[in-house]
C-alpha cells in the first residue's frame, strides 16, 4: 500500500492524474479542504477529472516530498495517511511551498474518500496573486457535485 499510494504522489508530480483517478471505486468522495478554487467535494470522475485539470493549470510545476505514509487496517477498510511538502511556482513564477496531509480511505485496493488537507492560508495566498494577475481559475466556483 504504501510503495502504491507513494507512486500515486509520483504520478501527481509528473502532472499525470490517470493513475489517480484509477484508484477511485465506483462510490467515492474527493475532498480538498477549504474555502478556495480548489475547495469542496466531488463524487463524479468527470468532476475529479476537472479539478485536477485546474490544479495543474494553477499550479502547473506542483512537487510534493512525502516524508511518512502511515498505513492501517484490513484490505476490506483500509487508512492510509501520508504527510507532504509541496512546493509550486504557480503560474507567475513564484516559488511558494505548503505542507499537508492525504488520508485516503481504501476497500479491497479502490479508494472510498480522499481528504487532501493542505495549509489552506499559503494556497489561498498564492490564489490571489494569480488572481490579481488575471488567472481565470484562482479565484473560479469550486468544482462540486
Amino acid at each position: 500500500v504504501r510503495r502504491r499510494v507513494a507512486s500515486l504522489f509520483e504520478a501527481v508530480n509528473r502532472g499525470d492524474a490517470d493513475p489517480v483517478l484509477a484508484t477511485f471505486g465506483p462510490k467515492f468522495e474527493h475532498v480538498f479542504l477549504g474555502e478556495s478554487a480548489l475547495g469542496g467535494t466531488r463524487r463524479s470522475l468527470a468532476k475529479t477529472r476537472a479539478w485536477y485539470e485546474r490544479l495543474y493549470r494553477l499550479l502547473p510545476d506542483l512537487h510534493f516530498d512525502v516524508h511518512t505514509i502511515e498505513v492501517s487496517g484490513g484490505p476490506w477498510n483500509t487508512l492510509v495517511v501520508a504527510h507532504w511538502d509541496e512546493t509550486n511556482s504557480g503560474t507567475d513564477g513564484v516559488r511558494t511551498h505548503n505542507r499537508g496531509i492525504h488520508v485516503l480511505h481504501l476497500s479491497w485496493g479502490k479508494a472510498t474518500r480522499l481528504i487532501i488537507c493542505p495549509d489552506t492560508v499559503g494556497l489561498v495566498a498564492t490564489l490571489d496573486r494569480l488572481a490579481a494577475l488575471g488567472h481565470p481559475d484562482a479565484h473560479a466556483p469550486m468544482i462540486v457535485d
